[in-house]
């Protein structure tokens, strides 16, 4: 496999001077245009210490006391899938913009050494406290806790395109989403060469994460579209029960059990037998930007919205049941012979007949105001990680799109799917099982 590379033997390493380098020499230096953006691509710190600007500052940096607020970045899987879901997302999707199949490898294990790094609460290269020099992170999350970040990588359809020689490795999972009931697709929303997706219980700790993976790209890949969520933090609820959508209804009741091993490899771990050995231990993941009619939705009665969703407001328990965990009974009737659980209820479509499973990993999210409509531009960040999208998420949600009660109170409006990476050791990079 290969591994990241040395710097060039035949370069000569330079060290930053004692002489003060005013800005115009270092726009002088970088040049216009396209100039510019290759040095964007190394970062100027790297340009004058020979340091990738992903190297991380010892660990020593972050106290020992957080250090139970790490997730590891290094493993079988990669984090952020299994991992308990932390208080809020950054998901972007970036297009490449990169000439040659060896400058996507080098991004990739440039953004491993950071993501490592991130992880580890620590700042990114060695040019921080040089007055001279921009600084090499950009500073936002120093002296904060790690808070759990993940940072989990896939590459969309349009990533096997036939540019960087790659089309023959494609998994046959990772098919374009056929249209769906529901869809009203906008291209700001949807698609992408990479996808990723930055967890952290801190908003401000997971922007720092993707803004410096955004740097890293400089030159090679550009951001095409972004998108914030939240839930309910995890001081703010102690107990740890089942978040709420902006719906007010618990949001992931169904999922599976993370920590059976054997479950997890039949919903969720792609494997070698499914006929892409680079997959081996990934999972595809699936990403739909759900816009609410929250307006139409709080004029509707709590009857109308329990039979919708088929479960109770207050406590998350399937309609004529007591607690959130109970069995979903189907064949239940009322007095009148009619099920308990509407034939059309989000809960009853999605279960089916609970022999396809997806592991849910959604968030709230806000952003504003629609200024043509002047209502909320508010709903649920989809995301699902499944093993084979054909044949979970894709029935799943052609079931919904056909006859699904919510539908009247939900427009998608965005969509992308991508291929996630197995885990990787360190010393390794992440995709080194594709390239």
């Amino acid at each position: 496999m290969d591994r990241p590379t040395e710097p060039n033997k035949g370069e000569t390493e330079s060290k930053p001077t004692d002489k003060k380098i005013s800005r115009r020499d270092l726009l002088r230096l970088a040049g216009v245009g396209g100039a510019g953006l290759l040095l964007g691509a190394t970062g100027v710190g790297s340009l004058f210490s020979g340091q990738m600007r992903s190297a991380a500052k010892p660990a020593s940096q972050v106290p020992e006391d957080k250090s139970a607020d790490i997730v590891s970045f290094y493993g079988k899987h990669q984090a952020g899938i299994t991992t308990p879901a932390q208080d809020f997302i950054i998901f972007a999707a970036f297009d490449l913009t990169a000439a040659a199949l060896s400058d996507v490898r080098k991004l990739f294990q440039d953004w491993t050494n950071a993501a490592a790094a991130m992880a580890r609460g620590e700042l990114l290269g060695d040019t921080n406290d040089n007055l001279n020099l921009p600084p090499s992170d950009t500073g936002e999350a120093e002296g904060l806790s790690p808070s759990r970040t993940t940072i989990t990588f896939g590459v969309g359809p349009s990533f096997f395109d036939g540019r960087y020689g790659l089309g023959g490795k494609r998994p046959a999972p990772l098919i374009d989403l056929p249209a769906f009931g529901g869809d009203e697709l906008r291209e700001e929303w949807s698609g992408g060469d990479i996808g990723v997706q930055v967890n952290a219980n801190d908003m401000q700790i997971a922007f720092h994460a993707l803004r410096n993976l955004a740097r890293i790209a400089r030159g090679k890949a550009v951001l095409r579209w972004t998108q914030e969520g939240f839930q309910r933090t995890s001081s703010s609820d102690p107990s740890g029960a089942t978040p709420r959508n902006l719906m007010g209804f618990r949001d992931g009741t169904g999922n599976p059990d993370v920590t059976d091993e054997a479950e997890m490899n039949k919903v969720v771990w792609a494997s070698t037998s499914d006929g892409m050995h680079w997959m081996d231990g990934g999972s595809y993941m699936a990403v739909r930007r759900i816009r609410m009619r929250v307006e139409v939705w709080d004029r509707s009665t709590l009857g109308d919205q329990e039979a919708t969703f088929g479960r109770h407001r207050a406590s998350g328990a399937p309609l004529g049941a007591v607690h959130e965990r109970d069995k979903l009974d189907l064949d239940q009737k009322d007095e009148k012979g009619k099920p308990v659980i509407p034939m059309n209820a989000h809960v009853r479509l999605a279960h089916g007949d609970g022999s396809v499973k997806i592991l849910r990993r959604s968030y709230s999210y806000s952003s504003g105001m629609d200024n043509k409509t002047g209502q909320l531009d508010a709903g649920l960040l989809f995301i699902c990680y499944n093993r084979d999208s054909r044949k979970q998420f894709i029935p799943m949600q052609q079931k919904l799109g056909q006859s699904d009660l919510l539908n009247e109170y939900i427009v998608h409006t965005g969509s992308a799917v991508f291929a996630c990476f197995p885990g990787v050791s360190e010393g390794g990079y992440i995709g080194e099982t594709l390239f």
